[in-house]
């Protein structure tokens, strides 16, 4: 265990998870070392143009790399792990420790990133205890939660315990028959926790999440009428639920086709583990699907979020290969819409309903459950872990503040808690909770280009692009300085009408003027003529158009291209 010293001050960093959903990541800082806990993701939203995901901005631990002594993951969803391989292609971690599943997912991604080499993996199963550094010591408590291997943990710290509860609720019927270990929450309660981080996603919803358990009948209910091929879609991650589907599709003598690459991945591991039991013979590769009657197809996919790529998106919008939807098609969407996702997953089910697909969704059919606890949950977990203070995280500001209600009521002082924001520093000693500074916080968008990061500046491109409209315009300039020929003019995504004949006229004058005003009896003045032909032709599209739009000159100057054998393209963006 930690040696207690009442002098040190516990910081307390949440980088990613706060005032949002998604991205969880959390730096603990005390004696100069730091460990890390958890790195997710994020997805983007509908004005991140070309964006694949959203990490946090880990400017502080890249200008603290030396300080971190390794990292400790509570479960293997990708809003807790999506980020560590990003993170690994910037600063080193020693090791990462966190359980079974989580870890065989992170490995396949590391590997892939080719940063394998950059940290060591290490399984670990509840009731473990590491040592990172010499400052920490983590204890990993068994919890319930939609991922099977999921874990709460205990920090020990040279100034106290503090549990985070990682992503909870308390199933009393789990799926996998592995209990919330309540028996060492309450030992720790007895000894003392200094601090509570805990789970808020559910904190404005009254009562106890149901069980997960409780889907199977409502889904078995689904199977049972479905008449012809059948369709399920589910978090991928969700290796419980998943499982239940591999269970019924037994019981109701289904082939399984599995569609989605994470798919896939998670079910191969869930199997090796011995998470997802369903035999191999019952799994079929896509190629045999005619072989079977439609009464004995059962297709599980990807796609209950509505991404703009995953297969039950692309069988929505009939661009899929190998899979198109007819009548008699049973679509069953065993999960609700993260917030921001409700409109892609409406207009996917409008899609296949279209299709002809009878499609099974929404709360009415009890086909999906939270992963979170909802507000009797979070009252048990701070009943048995009686903490002196209090910190809310994993969702937006009133979940938070909800959360700290709920706390308040359970018998935690309001001056013993803080309702935070990314970046805030959280300064923690046997006596006190307060906010003490701020680090660089905020977001790091990734596409999927060879740099990846996508900065700030070519984002408000794209959405001024996407917004807009672009015009392109191209000339060529001879020898003479004048034009060969009319300028080539391109407009896109510009819904005003335009005599283009008419407007090319307009361009050519603005030009020849430009080239006549910039003329040396030895040729074109070079030096400003770009500049000054696109300030023009911005001067001309706000007398033409009734608002501004980006325009992008391409010049071919004739001039050099005498002396250079060829044309020589200069191109700039306005």
């Amino acid at each position: 265990m930690t040696h207690r010293n009442s002098d040190s001050k516990l910081k307390i960093i949440p980088l990613g998870g706060l005032h949002e959903i998604g991205k969880n990541t959390c730096v603990f800082e005390i004696n100069d070392e730091i460990i890390l806990l958890d790195a997710g993701l994020a997805f983007p939203t509908d004005d991140m143009h070309g964006v694949n995901i959203v990490l946090p901005d880990v400017t502080y631990l890249r200008e603290n790399r030396h300080k971190i002594k390794g990292m400790i993951v509570t479960h293997g969803h990708e809003d807790h792990i999506g980020g560590i391989a990003f993170h690994l292609k910037q600063f080193d971690i020693p090791v990462i420790y966190g359980p079974r599943l989580a870890m065989a997912l992170l490995e396949g991604k590391l590997e892939e990133a080719g940063v394998s080499d950059r940290t060591e993996l290490r399984s670990v199963r509840p009731r473990d205890m590491v040592r990172l550094g010499k400052s920490f010591v983590v204890e990993y408590i068994r919890n319930t939660h939609s991922i099977a291997d999921s874990c709460s943990v205990a920090i020990h710290t040279p100034i106290g315990i503090v549990i985070h509860t990682g992503d909870f609720k308390f199933d009393h019927t789990p799926v996998d028959g592995e209990h919330f270990d309540v028996q060492k929450l309450a030992e720790y309660g007895e000894k003392g926790v200094l601090c509570l981080i805990s789970d808020s996603t559910n904190a404005e919803v009254p009562g106890h999440t149901p069980s997960e358990r409780s889907v199977y009948p409502n889904l078995d209910r689904a199977f049972a009428q479905a008449d012809g091929r059948l369709l399920v879609t589910t978090f991928s991650s969700s290796v419980h639920r998943v499982n239940m589907i591999l269970e019924l599709a037994k019981k109701h003598h289904r082939m399984v086709f599995v569609l989605g690459r994470s798919m896939l991945n998670v079910i191969a591991h869930a199997r090796e583990l011995g998470y997802i039991k369903c035999e191999e013979e019952r799994f079929q590769p896509l190629r045999n699907l005619n072989q079977y009657s439609d009464r004995d197809v059962m297709i599980l996919t990807t796609g209950s979020q509505g991404e703009p790529m995953a297969a039950l998106t692309r069988i929505a919008n009939g661009s899929h290969r190998d899979i198109k939807i007819r009548e008699g098609d049973t679509v069953v969407f065993s999960a609700n819409p993260i917030p921001g996702n409700t409109i892609s997953v409406v207009n996917t089910i409008d899609k296949l309903m279209m299709r002809g697909a009878n499609v099974i969704y929404g709360k009415h059919w009890g086909i999906h459950v939270s992963g979170h606890g909802a507000q009797e949950d979070q009252k048990l977990m701070l009943a048995l872990t009686r903490p002196k203070f209090f910190l809310p995280v994993h969702g937006e500001h009133r979940m938070l503040v909800k959360h700290s209600e709920t706390a308040q009521n359970m018998g935690v002082p309001a001056e013993n808690m803080v309702i935070i924001r990314n970046g805030d520093v959280v300064e923690l000693t046997p006596d006190s909770i307060q906010i003490g500074g701020k680090v660089p916080s905020g977001i790091e968008l990734v596409d999927s280009s060879r740099q990846g990061v996508v900065d700030r500046n070519t984002l408000r491109d794209r959405q001024q692009l996407a917004e807009d409209g672009i015009i392109t315009v191209a000339a060529i300039v001879n020898s003479n300085g004048k034009l060969a020929s009319p300028p080539n003019i391109d407009i896109r995504g510009i819904s005003q009408s335009l005599n283009i004949e008419r407007f090319q006229g307009k361009v050519a004058d603005v030009i020849g003027r430009v080239l006549r005003e910039r003329s040396l009896k030895n040729g074109i003045e070079r030096d400003g003529l770009q500049p000054a032909i696109e300030s023009e032709l911005r001067r001309l599209i706000r007398k033409e158009l009734p608002k501004r739009y980006p325009v992008i000159v391409l010049l071919l100057n004739w001039v050099e291209a005498e002396k250079s054998g060829s044309p020589l393209p200069v191109l700039t963006a306005s």
